[in-house]
C-alpha cells in the first residue's frame, strides 16, 4: 500500500502551475518535490504547506494505491467496522454505512428505539443497558460512536437545574469511557447538545476532554449546525472526534484548510417565507430545532415550526420530523408496537427529536473513512493546527496542561471555544462558523407533506390562542403568515 501524489500533479496542471511555482508558493525544498515525484513519504508538515498554498485538502493531492486494488476508492473495497452506543434510532449507523462502514454492535436502552433498530438491523448484535455490558461481548471495530444522553446538560425547554455529568443520564459518559478504556478503538465520535460547553460552568466539557486525552486520544471538536449540511433545521450540536495517538487525523476529520464563509443572518431565516404569495403550505426557510416532544399539543409552545395550510395551521408530522433529520420516510414506523396512533406519534416524535442529524454524520463519516484508508505519517507537533486551519493561524496553544486541571473544583469556571483540539494535555481553540467549507442548501418547503395530512395534526382555536398569548407575553416574533393564520383561527368559534 503506497501513498501517491498523482492528484497533486493533475491539480498543478489544472492551475497551470509548475513544480517550481509550487516550491515558491508553499515554501518547500527541492528535495521535498523530488520525494513527492517518486511517491516517497514526506513529513505531514510538507503536505499541510501544500494544502494551504493550493487551498485544498490532503485528499485532493494524495491517495492510497494498492497494486491489487483500483486506483480510486469506492465503498465496496474498504469496509470498516462501527460500534454504536446510545444508538437511538440508528442515525450514526445510517450515516456511517453510507460511507463504507458496517455496523457490528448496537447498544440502546429505550424499548421503542430498540424496535426501530431491530427493524433495520435484525442481524446485528445488540445490548440494552450500557451499565451491564460485558466487555468481552463487544466486537472489535475501528470506530465507536455515541451521543450520551443530554437531558442533564440541555438548556432546552427551560430546564432550571442542570446536573450535567453528575446526573444519572448524562453521567453515563463515565460508563462509556470505561468501555473505551478497556478496548481502545482507533476512533471515537461523541455528539451532544451545545449546552455541553457551559454545563457546570464549563467543567463538564473539561472533564470529557481530559478523560479522552488521558486515554491517549487527540480530541478535535466543532460546533456544527445541521442547517448547513442539507437539512432545513437549525440544530447546533457539538461533535468530538477522538483519534488514538494521532492529532493530524483528528484535525483532518473535523477541519478544512479553507477559510469559512460568514453565514447570513441566521435568525432571519425563521421569519422569511420560503413559498410564493399564493402557494400553500406556507413555511419559513428554516425550521426551529426539533425537540423530543409529545404527540399532543397544548398551545404552550411557540418555538415549534408550524405549517400554514389553506385550511388551517398544523403541527409537523412524524414523517416530516424524519425528513428534517435526514432519515428515510417512515423510518420509525414500527407496525408491531402495541400503541394507539397518538401514543405511537409521541414515541416517534421523541425518538427523532433525540436523534442525530444524518447528513452531519455522513460528512464526518466520509472524512473518517478517508483518514482510516491513509497510512499514518510523521508530523511535527509545533503549529500544525495553525498552519492548516486559517482561523487558527493567529491562535496560540494554551500553556496550561489540561491533565493537571482539577475540574471537580466547583470554585472554578471555564469558557470553551466552539472549536479546538487537545493533544498530550495541550489545547487550542477559537471561534469557527458551524458549517463546512461548502454549505449544502436545503428547503423546508421541499420536505413538507402537501396533501393527505390527517386532521389530528391541525391546531384548535384554543391552541392558537395559547400560542399567541405566550408569544406576546414573551415579546417574541412569529413567522408573519403563521401569525396571520393563528389570529384567524383564534377568532373562529369552537
Amino acid at each position: 500500500m503506497t501513498l501517491v501524489y498523482d492528484k497533486l500533479w493533475r491539480l498543478l496542471d489544472k492551475k497551470e502551475m509548475t513544480k517550481q511555482d509550487l516550491r515558491d508558493l508553499a515554501g518547500i525544498s527541492r528535495a521535498s518535490i523530488a520525494k513527492l515525484t517518486k511517491n516517497e513519504n514526506v513529513m505531514t508538515d510538507i503536505l499541510l504547506k501544500i494544502c494551504i498554498a493550493l487551498k485544498c485538502d490532503i485528499s485532493d493531492i494524495a491517495e492510497i494505491r494498492d497494486e491489487h486494488k483500483f486506483e480510486t476508492f469506492n465503498d465496496t473495497q474498504d469496509i470498516y467496522r462501527l460500534n454504536s452506543f446510545f444508538a437511538g434510532i440508528g442515525g450514526f449507523d445510517i450515516g456511517f454505512e453510507r460511507h463504507g462502514f458496517e455496523t457490528k454492535y448496537l447498544c440502546e436502552i429505550n424499548p421503542f428505539c430498540n424496535n426501530v433498530l431491530k427493524k433495520h438491523w435484525p442481524n446485528v448484535k445488540k445490548a440494552m443497558d450500557i451499565c451491564k455490558i460485558d466487555i468481552k461481548d463487544i466486537p472489535d471495530a475501528e470506530v465507536w460512536c455515541g451521543g450520551f444522553p443530554c437531558q442533564d446538560i440541555s438548556v432546552a425547554r427551560g430546564n432550571s437545574v442542570r446536573l450535567g455529568l453528575k446526573g444519572s443520564r448524562s453521567g453515563l459518559f463515565y460508563q462509556f469511557s470505561e468501555l473505551i478504556e478497556a478496548k481502545l478503538p482507533e476512533v471515537v465520535i461523541i455528539e451532544n447538545v451545545a449546552g455541553l460547553f457551559n454545563s457546570n460552568k464549563g467543567r463538564d466539557f473539561g472533564v470529557i476532554l481530559q478523560r479522552m486525552s488521558s486515554l491517549g486520544y487527540a480530541v478535535a471538536w466543532r460546533l456544527f449546525n445541521s442547517r448547513y449540511f442539507g437539512v432545513p433545521q437549525s440544530r447546533p450540536r457539538v461533535y468530538l472526534c477522538c483519534w488514538k495517538n494521532n492529532p493530524i487525523k483528528a484535525m483532518h476529520v473535523m477541519f478544512e484548510s479553507v477559510k469559512l464563509p460568514k453565514p447570513e443572518n441566521e435568525r432571519k431565516a425563521f421569519l422569511t417565507e420560503d413559498t410564493l404569495e399564493y402557494e400553500y403550505p406556507k413555511v419559513p426557510k428554516v425550521a426551529y430545532c426539533l425537540a423530543a416532544t409529545s404527540g399532543r399539543h397544548t398551545g404552550t409552545d411557540w418555538s415549534r415550526t408550524y405549517i400554514v395550510c389553506h385550511d388551517g395551521v398544523r403541527r409537523m408530522t412524524p414523517k416530516e420530523y424524519e425528513r428534517l433529520q435526514g432519515f428515510p420516510d417512515d423510518w420509525t414506523m414500527v407496525s408491531h408496537v402495541n400503541k394507539n396512533e397518538d401514543e405511537l406519534d409521541t414515541l416517534r416524535y421523541t425518538a427523532v427529536g433525540n436523534a442525530v442529524s444524518v447528513p452531519v454524520i455522513e460528512w464526518i463519516a466520509k472524512r473518517i473513512h478517508m483518514q482510516l484508508a491513509q497510512p499514518s505519517v510523521g508530523f511535527s507537533e509545533k503549529d500544525f493546527m495553525q498552519q492548516y486551519v486559517p482561523e487558527f493561524s493567529r491562535v496560540e496553544w494554551n500553556e496550561a496542561n489540561l491533565n493537571n486541571i482539577d475540574f471537580s473544583d466547583v470554585r472554578n469556571s471555564y469558557m470553551w471555544e466552539k472549536s479546538g483540539l487537545v493533544w498530550n494535555g495541550r489545547y487550542i481553540g477559537t471561534k469557527l462558523y458551524p458549517m463546512p467549507a461548502n454549505p449544502i442548501k436545503s428547503s423546508l418547503k421541499e420536505i413538507v407533506e402537501k396533501n393527505g395530512v390527517s386532521e389530528k395534526y391541525y391546531l384548535t382555536s384554543n391552541a392558537a390562542t395559547g400560542i399567541l398569548r405566550r408569544v406576546d407575553s414573551q415579546g417574541r416574533k412569529l413567522f408573519p403568515p403563521l401569525r396571520k393564520a393563528l389570529e384567524i383561527l383564534k377568532n373562529k368559534k369552537i
